[in-house]
């Protein structure tokens, strides 16, 4: 493991990934949070905080808006970040469904449910916000060619006609792809042709592997476009438990609008554990973060290998990023679901069903765990499958 990369036993800690009862007696790979302890930085940071005692209401101090840009200035090339345009709430997906109710909020035809034209596969919470904000799914499936996710232009085209936002994932959970500049442009072209809000979460940015980079999607909008882009240092950092998270706004009367969202759903009091932790995250853990990349693509490397020398009829997409593998298991001759509840309850390996996340006959990953947790979890699903064949 990397020098800064700690792996810490979680069970009895009160971990959902570990803990929860459908977890218990099971090695998981699931809940898509990391097993490796923060960076030294950020505990410090928090230690300092612990240390003054006193734990009441926060503000928002200017040390957390200037960290956020200079972070995405420096390491992703995105300028122009300021405490004019960001919003601070507690997490992403709070903020997508107060950003669902501003933009209903402003919808001429109120009685008429917002369209939120989204990707399939998709991050399950997705589904829930569309639905517990009374909006209405635009589906645009993604299609397999060449062991690679990639859009249906044509459809997604289509159905743009149909939608009143583009809800976009930017890095994709759960396929891993990272979208290129050139697809992000055509998009954007798409969308803002047929007048759609686009937004776009990008909590995976940080996870990109070698070859793909990861584009915001801020850097290619034009100055006209109608967007706003989610982010957290939560995924990269591993602290979502510290609820931070900001949303960049460049409409000032959106921002308005997507503020006082924030204040109806009463998500915008922030933890002051997750203030400092934010700033050490984006000043000065940035070393550790590189060495966790290269943790994790390790282990995606790892799991190819293993895939292919003992589970050939198993079929890994190449992942561009995340730490999440997607993995094929149509061969096996069972619904993803049924796979997991019989690998959960004979082999004690706990993975995420396809069809959470709106699809079929795939598993997905979590491979931010160590080397041992994750090779030993394989080798007990490899077990498991040489039964049944």
């Amino acid at each position: 493991m990397g020098r800064s990369i700690e792996f810490v036993n979680r069970s009895g800690s009160d971990c959902y990934k570990w803990d929860s009862e459908e977890a218990q007696g099971t090695l998981p790979l699931w809940v898509a949070d990391m097993d490796f302890k923060a960076a030294k930085p950020i505990r410090e940071a928090m230690q300092r905080r612990l240390d003054h005692g006193v734990f009441g209401y926060s503000i928002v101090p200017q040390a957390n808006y200037d960290a956020v840009a200079s972070w995405f200035s420096r390491r992703h090339g995105w300028n122009g970040i300021n405490r004019d345009n960001l919003l601070y709430t507690t997490a992403v997906v709070p903020a997508i469904s107060a950003i669902f109710k501003a933009l209903q909020d402003r919808k001429t035809t109120r009685c008429t449910p917002l369209r939120i034209l989204t990707f399939t596969p998709a991050y399950n919470c997705f589904f829930a916000c569309i639905e517990n904000m009374g909006c209405t799914l635009v589906p645009s499936p993604l299609v397999v060619k060449n062991n690679k996710y990639e859009i249906d232009w044509e459809d997604v085209a289509a159905k743009a006609k149909e939608a009143d936002v583009f809800l976009l994932c930017n890095p994709h959970n759960p396929t891993g792809r990272v979208w290129s500049r050139d697809e992000l442009e055509r998009l954007a072209s798409i969308m803002r042709r047929e007048n759609l809000f686009v937004l776009s979460d990008e909590i995976h940015c940080e996870f990109a592997f070698p070859g793909h980079p990861y584009t915001p999607f801020a850097t290619l909008a034009h100055d006209d476009a109608e967007y706003c882009v989610c982010m957290s240092a939560s995924k990269a950092f591993n602290i979502a438990g510290l609820l931070c998270a900001t949303i960049f706004v460049p409409n000032p009367e959106l921002h308005e609008q997507i503020n006082h969202a924030l204040e109806v759903h009463e998500v915008n009091g922030l933890n002051p554990f997750g203030l400092v932790a934010q700033v050490a995250a984006y000043n000065e853990s940035e070393e550790w973060l590189d060495e966790l990349n290269e943790y994790i693509y390790s282990n995606f490397c790892f799991l190819r290998d293993f895939l292919h020398e003992n589970l050939p009829m198993l079929i890994l997409h190449e992942t561009e990023g995340t730490y999440l593998g997607w993995v094929n298991i149509s061969s096996l001759g069972m619904s993803s679901q049924t796979f997991c509840e019989r690998l959960s309850k004979e082999a004690h390996v706990l993975l995420n069903p396809s069809e959470m996340y709106g699809g079929e006959n795939y598993v997905r990953i979590n491979l931010a765990t160590s080397h041992e947790v994750l090779a030993e979890a394989l080798q007990r699903m490899a077990d498991y499958i040489h039964t049944l064949i």
